[in-house]
């Protein structure tokens, strides 16, 4: 009769122990199920902010800007100079 008492206690112990495993592996799913949607918004939320960056700095924009907040123009053909690197111009420097 003891040892049945005991084997049902240990049983008993054994079965809300499962109950107690099973309850705390379905919430870390669960935390894990919160941080996949999380993680999921945040690479959404990225993509958008890379595509606001990439519009901010569109050169027709930035001409724009530059034309109408700070009166800048592009300067007429005739100003421009096209200058080349001097090849030598490291060599001749240091000497």
């Amino acid at each position: 009769m003891r040892i049945t008492l005991l084997l049902l206690a240990l049983l008993a112990a054994c079965a809300l122990s499962l109950v107690t495993s099973q309850h705390q592996a379905r919430k870390l799913f669960a935390g894990i199920e919160r941080e996949h949607a999380r993680a999921k918004a945040l690479d959404v939320e990225w993509g958008q902010l890379q595509l606001e960056a990439r519009t901010w700095a569109l050169p027709s924009r930035i001409e724009k800007l530059a034309q109408e907040r700070l009166g800048m123009r592009a300067p007429d053909a005739g100003r421009m100079r096209l200058l080349r690197p001097d090849r030598g111009a490291g060599a001749k420097a240091g000497e």
